[in-house]
């Protein structure tokens, strides 16, 4: 199994060696060369095995450098290690007779980034072992709230790396802020960016192509790499937990072996839904993704009309982690829709750079369109969705949750289609107590941690005792940076 970058075809590794540098030097990302598929015989089959032996069966579809043995040694350290809630690790409710919440925000920081985040260190490691890498990764992380803490929560103190996260000043919520600067563990680094994500994840992206500042780093014995989604290594599990849930419906008798379902993403950087996406290249019956973005809508207006323009307004929201108008992953999504042309895909993207715009062909957009519906949420409709899906089922859903929730509202209304669909839920409420509460109709506390209390009581569930444990937790980290200041604090790290 080999992989390319997505603006150079010249460019051929392993998949260690993807995950070992994160990014292309030549600034691509890298895809693999062609999917590996799963038959319905396996996809019943990951129906009955717990959720580590299905994350080693289906990421070792794509990790064909690794022994089986190994990558089953490596999900069981990362999905059995008591983090999670339970052993299901995902849970999937049933809303209604058509939608099935899939949650995946019941790991040790309450967001969906712990799927994928709790094991890319051993992946890495392990990766590190396979390409003879003698130095120490320098992991580097722009986060617009859930990746920052998943990613300090996996490699602090993982031995042979060091994480640095970067997440926009006053851009998260007191919760997702906490989190980080009260991190613990001799290798973590956090600062706030000023500015918004775009900036920090730009800022991030620069520094492994800045060929001056890597050859410094290696000559002090560094690697760098990266735990964002742009790195294969966290890209590939987020593919399980849709083939899992799929192999759960079928199990459970909701639907039969071979039907079709529709899958619903709230999106910021693109890589939830790609991950979905390549579950149908390896062969799951996917029908349609459903893209659902908030009022930085910037994906809706992409996939309605093949024009990617980040030049306009930028929202703060109460669904911070999609607060983004850089969607890293659609360059992957372009490379496969393009038939593998890597030399559009780095045309497109030059043109991004320099213009802040760029328009798809008329063969890509119409292939985008027939995979891909898109709708946005504003922010009265999503905290409109957050109360109805209180008062309809009970049930409490995070803003991020909710956008996703009021767009597949709106597919069925224009679509007609009731096809079954799983919903990605990606965080937990608590995370954003005070926009629940307010979604509610309660005027929630300045203190967020009466707010946990408050709709805790509310939902007869306890909030997470991760959270209510920051209450208590010195703030470890407060260093305020611009973006530009990012290459000389990554130089002068240890």
């Amino acid at each position: 199994m080999t992989y390319t970058s997505t603006r150079d075809k010249n460019v051929l590794v392993t998949s260690a060696g993807a995950i070992v540098k994160g990014i292309s030097s030549d600034g691509g990302l890298f895809v693999p060369t062609e999917f590996p598929t799963l038959t319905s015989e396996e996809i019943l089959e990951i129906g009955g095995l717990s959720y580590a032996k299905a994350a080693a069966k289906v990421i070792g579809k794509f990790l064909s450098d690794f022994l089986p043995s190994e990558l089953e040694k490596i999900a069981d350290a990362a999905y059995n290690s008591g983090k999670f809630e339970s052993d299901d690790v995902i849970k999937l409710k049933k809303l209604d007779e058509s939608v099935y919440m899939l949650e995946l925000w019941h790991g040790p920081t309450s967001a969906f980034k712990d799927m994928a985040l709790q094991i890319l260190p051993y992946l890495l490691v392990a990766s590190g072992k396979l390409q003879e890498v003698d130095k120490k990764f320098q992991i580097l992380v722009a986060t617009s709230g859930d990746t920052g803490k998943a990613a300090l929560d996996g490699f602090s103190d993982v031995p042979g790396t060091g994480i640095s996260v970067f997440y926009p000043e006053g851009g998260v919520s007191d919760i997702q802020r906490l989190q980080m600067t009260t991190q613990s563990g001799g290798n973590v680094k956090v600062a706030a960016i000023r500015g918004n994500f775009d900036d920090a994840q730009t800022a991030v992206k620069k520094v492994f192509t800045d060929n001056e500042l890597n050859k410094k780093l290696n000559e002090n014995g560094i690697l760098l790499s990266s735990a964002n989604s742009i790195n294969w290594g966290r890209l590939v599990p987020q593919i399980v937990y849709y083939v899992a849930s799929y192999a759960k419906l079928v199990k459970d008798g909701e639907i039969a072996e071979g039907d079709a379902i529709n899958i619903c993403v709230p999106t910021g950087n693109f890589g939830n839904i790609l991950a979905a996406y390549y579950a149908k290249q390896m062969g799951l019956p996917v029908n349609k993704f459903i893209c659902a973005s908030n009022s930085n809508n910037i994906l809706t207006d992409f996939i309605t009309t093949g024009v990617y323009d980040r030049n306009r307004p930028f929202y703060q929201t109460i669904s911070p982690s999609m607060d983004i108008l850089i969607s890293s992953n659609l360059e992957r999504l372009l490379f496969h829709l393009s038939d593998g042309n890597a030399e559009e895909v780095k045309g497109l993207f030059d043109q991004l750079n320099s213009d802040g715009k760029y328009e798809v062909s008329p063969e890509i957009l119409e292939k985008l369109s027939t995979e891909f519906y898109a709708d946005y949420a504003s922010e009265d409709k999503t905290a409109k969705t957050i109360r109805d899906a209180f008062v309809n089922f009970g049930y409490f859903a995070d803003p991020h949750t909710a956008v996703a929730l009021n767009v597949y509202e709106r597919y069925v209304e224009h679509t007609g289609d009731t096809t079954k669909t799983i919903i990605a839920s990606t965080a937990s409420p608590y995370k954003f107590s005070d926009s629940v509460l307010r979604s509610l109709g309660y005027t929630p506390s300045k203190n967020t941690f009466k707010n946990l209390v408050a709709l805790s009581r509310l939902s007869n569930i306890h909030a997470p005792k991760a959270l209510f444990g920051l209450n208590t937790m010195e703030e470890r980290f407060s260093e305020v940076i611009d973006k530009e200041e990012i290459p000389n604090f990554v130089l002068n790290l240890q």
